[in-house]
């Protein structure tokens, strides 16, 4: 490692260092440095050692900081709604420690603070478990149910966990369902939702939708204003059987938008696809490939020539998401 990057950041970092900085920046404060009297009297170290004296305090300050708030008696708020005969609500608070189980009735809801970035809406015959309440990051594993998640935070500090993706937030709203055999779906009413299982990725918009299945993962995501025919062609090239995806895809292909570019986009990204050169014929009618971009790139998988198309239709840079989904929990862990 180049000393000079703990000086002034020039130079080449360690990359245990990079590390350390990943996990440390959601605790990075805004407000600049305060400015301090000069100190007049002895000096005990020289300059270069106590600086580094004093970032070494600094880091093992804050990594205290941290780790407390990881510590095993974090808890979220959850205020459980019951309805009454009469047609009434009764609610009561309680707290959901890490660890613990929160299990809805038949007839039963809940309203759960996530720490304060955000707040979660829990729907009848819903079981989860609070996996992670840190400073760092909050997590939960979703067994089955309905949850509606707002989340205020920056983007990849909330993350739910199920047995066939994981969903992190980008600064989002969003409603997950889950059933008892894993199969699920996500449905994005605000910012972005990013879905992952196993390097298999899905970017989920504002009002789109993305179902995922257990064994197969997140699969295609949609617009949910596509034609049916379009959504469910969708689904039998992501989970059909084998024998019927060319002719799904060929129908879904036909029906296809340019606003349906967004799930073109995906099938094309995915190297495991089936038709991958038709898809790319038909996103290039819907969205022309910018320059630079050869099809003979996209279909070799170069990433560059990807997230420049990804740039052309309009959705954003292609890098700000991905760099979320760098160190996701596994799914069903």
């Amino acid at each position: 490692m180049n000393d000079d990057y703990l000086w002034d950041g020039s130079g080449e970092p360690d990359p245990a260092v990079e590390r350390l900085e990943r996990v440390l920046f959601p605790l990075r404060s805004e407000r600049p440095a305060p400015e301090l009297p000069a100190v007049a009297g002895r000096r005990y170290f020289g300059g270069r050692l106590a600086a580094l004296a004093a970032a070494a305090a600094f880091l093992i300050a804050v990594s205290g900081l941290w780790l407390t708030g990881r510590r095993p008696g974090a808890s979220w708020e959850v205020t459980r709604l019951a309805s009454t005969p009469m047609g009434g609500t009764v609610a009561r608070v309680e707290r959901l420690r890490v660890g613990e189980w929160l299990e809805t009735g038949e007839s039963s809801r809940a309203r759960v603070k996530v720490g304060t970035i955000g707040q979660l809406e829990i729907e009848p015959r819903t079981r989860l478990r609070l996996v992670d309440a840190g400073a760092a990051s909050h997590r939960l594993a979703l067994d089955r149910g309905v949850l509606h998640a707002r989340i205020w935070a920056p983007p990849g500090r909330f993350f739910v966990v199920t047995s066939s993706a994981v969903a992190v937030d980008l600064g989002c709203e969003y409603t997950l369902a889950v059933d008892e055999t894993g199969a699920g779906l996500l449905q994005v009413s605000s910012g972005w939702v990013g879905f992952e299982q196993g390097g298999r990725e899905s970017f989920v918009p504002r009002g789109a939708a993305c179902a995922m299945r257990p064994g197969k993962g997140p699969g295609t995501p949609y617009y949910e204003d596509a034609s049916e025919e379009l959504t469910r062609a969708l689904s039998e090239v992501d989970f059909g059987p084998a024998g019927a995806r060319r002719d799904a895809l060929r129908r879904m292909l036909a029906t296809a938008r340019r606003k349906d570019a967004l799930s073109l986009w995906h099938l094309l990204a995915r190297r495991d696809g089936e038709g991958r050169p038709a898809v790319y014929d038909q996103l290039a009618e819907l969205v022309a490939p910018p320059a630079g971009v050869t099809r003979e790139g996209v279909l070799a998988g170069d990433r560059r020539m990807l997230d420049r198309w990804w740039e052309a239709l309009g959705l954003g840079a292609a890098g700000w998401w991905r760099r979320w989904l760098t160190h996701l929990p596994s799914a069903a862990s």
